[in-house]
């Protein structure tokens, strides 16, 4: 039996760059071709602690998002393992930020936690009530997804790129500003 992967998108839509593991996700699961058996693609959005039974449930997880740190440029995507990303380097500047490191730190005591990888983008901004994205991240969008596919497929996962594309970035981030039942609520 293959491996059960879960791939997060974690973040919060309404605050600028804060939204894009969203749009990741989103981008993701409407543009590639993948055995739906073996990857469930989550609308992780806030919900920190309650994400807490997918890593237990999967064998491997990959949650995107936003992860500040004031060394790198906005854009700049880093890769890294629980714990790398609980060594305790980590500049939590939202909830949403604390929330996915604690839950993180809890899992890690568990008797099984799936083996998780966090692939974050450094945000630009996190402030501004909108929905959207800067120039650096829109700039950086294609190596984000790029580096999310990358990891998917690294788990196992046969990933297909869909032709022609069936969503852009453009698109998401209307569906995420205007949500509604047709787009389920935007995820």
């Amino acid at each position: 039996m293959s491996k059960r992967v879960a791939l997060i998108g974690s973040g919060n839509a309404f605050f600028k760059d804060e939204g894009i593991g969203l749009y990741g996700a989103k981008y993701i699961k409407e543009n590639y071709d993948f055995d739906k058996e073996q990857l469930e693609i989550v609308d992780g959005g806030t919900l920190g602690f309650k994400l807490m039974p997918l890593l237990q449930e999967f064998d491997e997880v990959i949650i995107i998002n936003t992860a500040s740190d004031e060394d790198k440029q906005a854009g700049e995507i880093s890769i890294k393992t629980t714990d790398e990303f609980l060594d305790g380097s980590l500049v939590k500047k939202t909830a949403n930020e604390v929330e996915i490191a604690e839950m993180l730190q809890i899992c890690s005591m568990a008797e099984h936690m799936a083996n998780t990888t966090v692939i974050s983008i450094v945000p630009e901004d996190i402030i501004s009530v909108e929905v959207g994205l800067t120039p650096a991240l829109k700039a950086a969008w294609s190596k984000y997804i790029e580096t999310s596919v990358d990891a998917l497929e690294k788990c196992g996962v046969a990933m297909e790129k869909r032709e022609p594309q069936q969503l852009s970035l453009e698109a998401i981030l209307d569906i995420f500003a205007n949500p509604s039942i047709e787009h389920q609520r935007g995820f």
